[in-house]
């Protein structure tokens, strides 16, 4: 065999050896794939509490996790196959919906408030922003049968899975058999959520002391400035305390959402809402239930001359929270440190390949 011979034997054989690696690679989350794909894992970050969900009663698995990360991103979930939670929560805006003011569903439609971003969710203790529900397994529910959303009843979800024969296997994989019941569906989401844990901004790095990700003295002043006068409701390290505050918006004339007061029915909740976590802020545009405000700048103006007065204001806010030019603009360059790059270009929560 001369030479010419030989270098196209071997360019062929690489090629044939590249084109089996990308084929196998493409399918590492297949039912019996024996690729091994990269591990979901739950870890308590250093400093921080333990979470709220128990973590004990749904023990994470890989079968687990990838079949909720399946689910997360199923849009035959929806009544005209077009919407996934993933479609309203883009991993790139730390899950959030960047953009839109209020999330939209099937058809088109419109909901009435914003979608907040979904991470670090077992440390949660409600979830929407009026904490319509408790359980984080049981909070997928509420999208997939919303009529404006993805309009699709736990009893159609399990009729649909049933029927598809990867989903069996899915399932048998997860759970050791292949029946598929609301319970297990639930179980399956909420290992894919609880692992979306977001912990490595250049402020967690620096509150870590970690070398190379050193504050500029603009962005130390705004840590310093965000600690005394906006941490009681944004508290470290989730920079939430998960309570529901009235922070002086005015109601929105066309939405006329009340807050709360809708789960609870005590006139003392009119206006209040989950404070939510500003990780990954800057991301996540724009900003409010109603998504009203495009920008942290416009955020940082209504809370220092923009409260409206009423019974339920929460008591911190009665003189508002004044902020001078400079100290606004050091508070913005602290809250873009917030940004956990590393979470949002994690692939290990990305839609899967072949879905």
């Amino acid at each position: 065999m001369n030479r010419k011979h030989t270098t196209v034997l071997v360019l062929a054989v690489l090629l044939t050896f590249l084109w089996l690696v990308s084929c196998r690679k493409d399918k590492n989350d297949e039912p019996g794939s024996d690729v091994v794909p990269a591990q979901a894992t739950f870890t308590v970050p250093p400093g921080w509490p333990q979470p709220t969900y128990n973590l004990a009663g749904n023990p994470l698995t890989q079968a687990g996790f990838q079949l909720g990360r399946r689910l997360f991103y199923e849009t035959r979930l929806s009544r005209d196959g077009t919407i996934s939670c993933a479609s309203c929560h883009s991993q790139f805006s730390g899950f959030s919906h960047l953009d839109h003011a209020l999330s939209h569903g099937i058809y088109g439609l419109f909901g009435t408030r914003n979608a907040p971003g979904i991470f670090n969710m077992a440390w949660k203790t409600s979830f929407f922003w009026d904490g319509l529900e408790t359980s984080l397994e049981k909070q997928p529910i509420h999208p997939i049968e919303n009529p404006v959303e993805m309009d699709f009843k736990m009893a159609d979800v399990i009729t649909f899975l049933s029927g598809d024969a990867a989903y069996r296997t899915r399932f048998h994989d997860a759970f050791g058999d292949e029946s598929i019941t609301e319970d297990r569906v639930n179980k399956a989401f909420a290992q894919f959520m609880s692992t979306l844990v977001s912990s490595n901004s250049r402020y967690d790095k620096h509150v870590r002391g970690e070398a190379g990700d050193d504050y500029t003295d603009r962005e130390r002043q705004g840590l310093a400035i965000f600690r005394q006068k906006c941490a009681t409701c944004h508290a470290e390290p989730l920079f939430t305390d998960n309570s529901f505050r009235n922070n002086g918006l005015k109601m929105n004339s066309g939405l006329q959402d009340s807050g709360r007061i809708g789960v609870t029915k005590l006139a003392t909740d009119r206006m209040k809402f989950m404070v939510p976590s500003l990780r990954n802020v800057a991301l996540s545009r724009p900003y409010m239930h109603d998504g009203r405000f495009t920008t942290l700048e416009a955020v940082l103006e209504h809370y220092n001359s923009g409260i409206v007065p009423s019974t339920t204001l929460d008591t911190l806010l009665t003189k508002g929270i004044p902020l001078s030019t400079d100290e606004k603009s050091a508070l913005v360059a602290f809250l873009k440190t917030l940004s956990d790059t590393i979470f949002t270009k994690d692939t290990l929560f990305s839609q899967p390949k072949n879905q």
